[in-house]
């Protein structure tokens, strides 16, 4: 979860950040793809099925963290490029993605039983997921997920409204 949290939530953004004035100037009418495609690659692979087999095998693990990375550089940048006249969009964006990245914080904390593969070694200790693993996982995902996406949430909004009150001051 950890990994999951940094590559998308600190280096994508801080990725974009850094390179932010080489982007392309339209890259922001992609939100609406960026933000569906985020949410879809997400969710298939926090699916019990796809994760039991990313967790079993190192290279589709690798795949998992990098498909993960390329599609938030690709929400990052298109939330961070939009228009002033945009803003809104971004809002929403970021306030959607954190809010169904919550819903599956809420299902690993309060789901009774683990989602994912337990398996159970040769000495009978278990050597995929715990219940108390996924809800860990989870409780760190509730917490760090909605302060990202509403910090930037809010920081955008900021911005916007500076934005808006510099327009409409009279000239002096």
């Amino acid at each position: 979860m950890l990994q999951h949290i940094a590559t998308m939530n600190v280096i994508a953004p801080a990725a974009v950040v850094f390179v932010l004035r080489h982007l392309p100037s339209n890259l922001w009418r992609s939100w609406h793809w960026a933000t569906a495609v985020q949410l879809c690659v997400f969710w298939m692979w926090h699916a019990p099925p796809v994760m039991n087999a990313a967790m079993a095998s190192s290279a589709l693990h690798v795949f998992m963290q990098f498909s993960l990375f390329a599609v938030a550089l690709w929400f990052w940048a298109s939330v961070l490029t939009l228009p002033s006249s945009r803003r809104w969009v971004g809002i929403f964006s970021l306030l959607i993605t954190a809010k169904l990245f919550c819903l599956l914080a809420a299902l690993m904390i309060f789901a009774g039983r683990p989602i994912f593969a337990m398996n159970m070694g040769m000495d009978g200790v278990p050597t995929g997921i715990t219940l108390a693993d996924q809800e860990l996982a989870g409780l760190i995902m509730i917490v760090a997920c909605p302060l990202f996406y509403v910090s930037a949430g809010v920081y955008i909004a900021a911005k916007w409204l500076f934005e808006l009150d510099a327009e409409n001051r009279p000239a002096t």
